[in-house]
């Protein structure tokens, strides 16, 4: 799928099967060195006064380790079992998706309204497929009550249903979905410490979803290395070393879209009269590939052009306007200050 190029990223886009992704990602562990091991981890192991390895699930064994590297979602048990997330204060999303045997040429984000001005409280989606169907979806925000989850779930026909009269999707019998498939985010790092001690939070378990568009694949990938990169680089400040990392790269924008959430769910009027807004100005070359570079947390990897100026002016009004938010006063409370820039 084509895109704008960056400074850092290439100029398309590229749809995967999830059991491809995973299949090449534990072949390249594999090659690298690392031992397949098959369990769950169930109960954390005390050593030392700290969580030092898992207890594995079936009568596996233990797995003790010097490090512990929880990459284990948006619920993550790594991160629960060590203190390291704030239920009530994180931003909850969740996501649901089927995948339809319709061909979809260009991907299309969908803001709906039920009714007239009162917005559902997130977006929905049809992407291209990786094996030539289509990826629909639905996402919802919903701050710290994670019953409103079933939303998305028992939304996703009518919104199908509503995507055949805009066209999106073929004309036909009623659709309903072939198999849905849903899921938690995490979003915007808020009511989540990235490390302490010997245990490192990556992806979505530290919280690394982009609180606008529920993105969080990247930051996945990417905060995957940094952990790695700071435990190779001496075990003593490992857990510093990647917090300051991490701050480096998402804080400032986290920062500015987390309040912004936090604002906006629970008013459907607010989110439809911004969505509308956005609407139009997709249709100005300047205002739409600006939006989507800081949409898509691509202002330092963006070229320097109209669209990264645009980029740079919206961050900038939004670090004014989110300086005393409770978002960043918690970003600033729970990150050492040294660690990233303050608002």
């Amino acid at each position: 799928m084509p895109s704008a190029e960056g400074l850092t990223y290439p100029g398309h886009g590229t749809a995967v099967t999830r059991t491809s992704f995973d299949a090449a990602l534990h072949h390249a562990a594999v090659e690298a060195g690392a031992i397949p091991v098959h369990g769950r981890a169930d109960e954390p192991l005390d050593v030392d006064g700290r969580v030092g390895g898992y207890r594995l699930s079936g009568g596996a064994g233990d797995i003790r380790a010097d490090f512990v590297i929880g990459a284990d979602g948006a619920t993550s048990n790594v991160a629960t079992a060590t203190g390291l997330a704030q239920g009530s204060r994180v931003l909850w999303g969740f996501a649901v998706r089927s995948y339809e045997p319709n061909k979809v040429d260009l991907a299309a984000i969908v803001f709906w309204e039920r009714t007239p001005w009162r917005a559902f409280p997130g977006y929905g989606w049809v992407f291209p497929g990786a094996e030539g169907g289509a990826n629909v979806g639905l996402g919802i925000a919903t701050l710290s009550d994670r019953k409103a989850g079933a939303q998305a779930m028992q939304a996703l026909p009518e919104f199908m249903e509503y995507l055949r009269t805009i066209g999106l999707l073929p004309e036909g019998p009623s659709l309903t979905p072939s198999r849905r498939l849903g899921g938690w985010l995490k979003m915007g790092m808020v009511g989540t410490t990235p490390a302490a001690g010997r245990v490192l939070l990556v992806g979505d378990a530290a919280g690394l979803i982009n609180p606008l568009q529920g993105e969080g694949i990247s930051q996945a990938m990417r905060s995957g290395r940094d952990a790695a990169e700071a435990v190779i680089g001496g075990q003593g400040r490992a857990a510093e070393r990647y917090c300051a990392s991490l701050a480096a790269d998402h804080v400032p924008y986290h920062r500015i879209t987390a309040t912004i959430q936090a604002a906006m769910i629970g008013r459907p009027r607010a989110v439809a009269a911004v969505a509308r807004l956005l609407t139009i100005a997709g249709r100005s070359d300047l205002l739409s590939g600006g939006w989507a570079v800081f949409w898509n947390e691509l202002l330092d990897g963006a070229p320097r052009n109209r669209h990264r100026l645009v980029a740079n002016a919206i961050t900038k009004a939004g670090d004014v306007m989110t300086a005393r938010s409770a978002t960043s006063k918690w970003f600033n409370a729970a990150l050492p200050e040294e660690l990233h820039p303050k608002a």
